[in-house]
């Protein structure tokens, strides 16, 4: 498990729709370098095509970097990765608790 959704280098690709189950629709196992931490090119990237990204912890300035490009990402407290994209469709998506980031820095 990786602590920052910008350190994550693996993710669970679903698609949902509201009232359904969310299917998994792929995986994607970024190589080293591709984090997005560490991907600083204006160049494409995967997750670059997605619309949303759900993770567990997610910091302002991820989310200001993923809205620039388009892609809405929002912390959770769901800890099933299918259910939690099927809230978020549904608009029910439990906010995750505030936390204390690298810095210190407890965020909402």
């Amino acid at each position: 498990m990786t602590p920052h959704v910008g350190r994550t280098r693996r993710f669970i690709i679903f698609e949902a729709t509201p009232n359904e189950p969310a299917q998994e629709i792929d995986r994607l196992d970024l190589p080293r370098g591709m984090a997005l931490h560490d991907f600083h090119g204006d160049g494409p990237h995967p997750l670059y095509e997605v619309s949303v990204i759900i993770a567990g912890s997610i910091g302002p300035r991820f989310q200001d970097r993923m809205a620039a490009r388009g892609i809405t990402a929002i912390a959770t407290a769901e800890p099933d990765p299918a259910e939690a994209a099927r809230a978020f469709v549904e608009g029910r998506l439990a906010p995750a608790e505030p936390h204390e980031d690298h810095d210190g820095c407890t965020h909402d």
